[in-house]
């Protein structure tokens, strides 16, 4: 099958966050493929998008093959598109780890504003 046949994966991320930006930064470097569809919420809310902004503002999520994902099971998708990480990623679809790596986000939400700041 043909890359351009692949099911594409959206990601919709928090463009004003420069902890957001950075790490976008970086998987649109390793998305050589172009695999992922990178839409900045912060600006104009993505007409397509079934999330309302203030949720995709809140947490991370992606949509694959027609399926949207939050937290870490939205990062895991990610690093499935991009073959360096895609080991990650499929590691991420066993039940356990993917709870413990939700558990790692959601401590993360809770320390991103002062992230935030430090970044700034």
């Amino acid at each position: 099958m043909e890359a351009s046949a692949q099911p594409r994966l959206k990601v919709w991320y928090d463009g004003a966050c420069p902890l957001c930006r950075r790490e976008i930064e970086l998987m649109q470097r390793l998305d050589r493929r172009g695999a992922i569809d990178f839409v900045d919420v912060a600006g104009d809310a993505d007409p397509s998008c079934p999330i309302d902004k203030a949720q995709l503002l809140a947490r991370f999520h992606a949509e694959e093959s027609g399926e949207v994902l939050s937290g870490a099971a939205a990062f895991a998708a990610m690093w499935r598109a991009i073959p360096p990480l895609r080991t990650i990623g499929l590691i991420a679809r066993n039940r356990h780890v993917l709870a413990v790596l939700e558990k790692l986000y959601l401590l993360f939400l809770k320390v991103r504003p002062t992230l935030q700041k430090l970044a700034r």
